[in-house]
């Protein structure tokens, strides 16, 4: 498979993974864009299997988020000056504290492992079907060139093809499997492909809580007092 492109910027995120309804022209003279990680993210097997993976693993999901909270908590402890950083000075006066941020992490990795590999062994099978779906769209759409979307200053919406690739993705490959056979490993591309998702997601979901969190309405403040702050977001787990 290609390298793949750079993540997009955060700011159009939630909308290209949405699935914005695609342009009446889909390409521009030949040229057109698009984003491997958002053509993925978006296919249907992706979203299906990554919600049997969450169901398949609740109970460790659940302990992870447990533990990131005890993390976070022992770590505040040690952040003396508040700026969200732990420097050599802070890990060190407290060497027992360290030492349960260290046993909780990697209690958290050992949780975690599975479910990473197992996200990415979909993206794999995604990954394989992803030039031919792309292909496929060059060819019916007469593309002699495709960029990714970071390469260009500026193009009309219509040179962009994600739409039409994720379609085409999902007739492919309709369906994945979540059961990874016995000693697979990712390959160092297929987990650069599962961090950038895995951050296009992330993206996504604070885009929609900021969302969510706008359309709530805010109290009216008593004549003469400021108005009380906005709620704080909820950190995204990431899963």
């Amino acid at each position: 498979m290609t390298k793949f492109a750079r993540l997009l910027a955060a700011g159009a995120t939630a909308t290209l993974l949405a699935g914005a309804p695609a342009p009446v022209m889909a390409q521009v003279a030949g040229i057109a864009t698009t984003s491997p990680e958002i053509v993925i993210a978006r296919a249907n097997a992706r979203v299906t299997a990554y919600q049997q993976i969450g169901q398949t693993y609740a109970t460790q999901i659940q302990q992870i988020g447990t533990l990131r909270q005890e993390i976070q908590t022992l770590a505040k402890s040690l952040d003396t000056d508040n700026d969200n950083q732990l420097s050599d000075a802070e890990r060190g006066a407290n060497a027992g504290v360290t030492a349960q941020i260290t046993q909780k992490e990697q209690q958290l990795n050992t949780l975690a492992t599975p479910i990473t590999i197992a996200q990415s062994y979909v993206l794999d099978q995604l990954a394989r079907e992803y030039d031919p779906a792309r292909q496929q769209v060059m060819t019916a759409k007469k593309i002699q060139i495709m960029l990714s979307p970071d390469a260009i200053q500026f193009a009309p919406p219509a040179i962009d093809v994600t739409n039409d690739i994720v379609a085409a993705l999902n007739t492919r490959k309709p369906t994945v499997t979540t059961a990874v056979p016995a000693g697979w490993q990712p390959t160092r591309e297929i987990y650069s492909l599962q961090q950038g998702i895995q951050q296009l997601l992330i993206a996504s979901a604070q885009q929609q809580q900021a969302a969510a969190a706008a359309q709530q309405p805010q109290p009216t403040a008593p004549a003469g007092q400021a108005p009380a702050p906005a709620p704080a977001q909820p950190r995204p787990t990431g899963r």
